[in-house]
C-alpha cells in the first residue's frame, strides 16, 4: 500500500495513486490498516474537475446521490466539521476559511457552512472528492442513515440506504460465511483514536466516476475483448473508517481513482504490477469473478495484462 498521498503536481502526472493489486494482500479480504489522520483526505490536481461533477450530480440527481434519515443532521454536522477542520489545516493552499464561509480556491466556489437549508453532508460533498456515509448503531447492527454518494462503484444508494452492515454487503462473496462477524466486531470495537483504511480494485470499461448501476445488473462492457489495453481501466477505491467523537457514529469515506491499462506502461513498476493484477484475477473463483463483472472477460483482461507485463 502507498501510505503517503502524492503532491498535487505528482498526482497530475503519476499513474496509480494506490496499488491494491500489488500482491500485498488477497482480493476479498478486509485488509484494514491504521490510518494517519494527517492523510485522511487526499485532494489532487483533479480536484476542481471532480467537484464540478459532484456539484452537477447533487443538483441534477439529488435523489440518486444524497439520502438522509430524519434526526441525522447533528451527526452530519459533526462529519462536516471534521472535514472542514482537516482540509483547512492540512491544505491551506486549497481552502480558505473566513468566519463560517469556506472557499475552495481551485474552483473559486464559496459555501456557507451554517446553511440550514442544505444538509451538512451535501455541503461536505461540495468540498472534497470523497463520498461520505454515516452509519449509526441500532439493535439490528450498524445501519446506513445518511450519505452523499456521487461516485458509487456499481452500487445503488437508493437500493441500499437504511440497510445494516450485513445487508450492505450481502452480495459480497464470502461475506456472510466468513467476514460478517469480523466486520461487525470491528464496528463495535473501533475507538475514536483508531481510524483505519483499506483499498480495493475493479476493472471498468471507462473512466467515468459515477457508476450507480447495480452489480447484479448484467453488463457487456468491452467492444473488443481481444484488445483491451486501450479501453480497460483499473478503478481503485480508497476507503477510510473512523468513529466520530461526539455522536459515536461511524463515518465512512470512499475516494475513487481511475487509471487506464496504458498507465502500467508509465509506472516505474508497471510490468510487475500488471503481472500481479493478472495473478489476482486468475485466482478469483466463479462467485468473485461474477461480483467483479469479469466472468465473460477474465481471459481477455488477463491476456491484456500479460502483454503489458512482458513489455509487448
Amino acid at each position: 500500500m502507498n501510505l503517503a498521498a502524492p503532491t498535487l503536481a505528482e498526482a497530475d502526472s503519476a499513474p496509480f495513486a494506490h496499488t491494491p493489486f500489488d500482491g500485498s494482500r488477497k482480493a476479498f479480504s478486509i485488509g484494514l490498516a491504521p490510518l494517519d489522520l494527517a492523510e485522511w483526505i487526499e485532494p489532487d490536481a483533479k480536484l476542481a474537475a471532480s467537484l464540478a461533477q459532484r456539484e452537477a450530480l447533487i443538483r441534477d440527481k439529488r435523489d440518486l446521490v444524497l439520502r438522509e434519515e430524519p434526526g441525522t443532521r447533528a451527526s452530519q454536522r459533526e462529519a462536516l466539521e471534521l472535514v472542514v477542520d482537516h482540509i483547512t489545516t492540512r491544505y491551506p493552499d486549497l481552502y480558505r476559511l473566513e468566519g463560517r464561509r469556506l472557499t475552495v480556491l481551485p474552483t473559486g466556489r464559496s459555501f456557507d457552512l451554517d446553511d440550514e437549508s442544505e444538509s451538512p453532508l451535501a455541503i461536505a460533498g461540495h468540498l472534497i472528492s470523497d463520498d461520505l456515509l454515516i452509519l449509526t448503531r441500532t439493535d439490528a447492527g450498524y445501519r446506513l442513515v445518511a450519505a452523499v454518494l456521487c461516485f458509487p462503484s456499481a452500487w445503488s444508494l437508493a437500493d441500499r440506504f437504511g440497510q445494516t452492515l450485513n445487508g450492505l454487503h450481502e452480495a459480497v462473496p464470502g461475506y456472510q460465511s466468513k467476514l460478517a462477524k469480523v466486520m461487525n466486531r470491528i464496528f463495535e470495537n473501533l475507538k475514536v483514536d483508531q481510524p483505519v483504511w483499506r483499498l480495493n480494485w475493479s476493472i471498468y470499461p471507462d473512466d467515468e466516476l459515477h457508476h450507480p448501476e447495480s452489480k447484479e445488473r448484467p453488463r457487456d462492457w468491452f467492444d473488443d475483448p481481444a484488445n483491451l489495453a486501450p479501453e480497460a481501466f483499473v478503478r481503485c477505491e480508497r476507503q477510510t473508517l473512523r468513529r466520530m467523537p461526539v455522536s459515536g457514529d461511524m463515518l465512512f469515506t470512499v475516494r475513487i481513482h481511475v487509471d487506464p491499462f496504458d498507465a502500467f506502461r508509465r509506472h516505474p513498476e508497471g510490468r510487475a504490477l500488471a503481472a500481479s493484477l493478472r495473478e489476482q484475477i486468475l485466482g478469483l473463483d466463479a462467485d468473485q469473478l461474477a461480483y467483479k463483472a469479469l466472468t465473460e472477460h477474465r481471459d481477455a483482461v488477463a491476456s491484456a495484462l500479460e502483454r503489458i507485463a512482458e513489455g509487448r
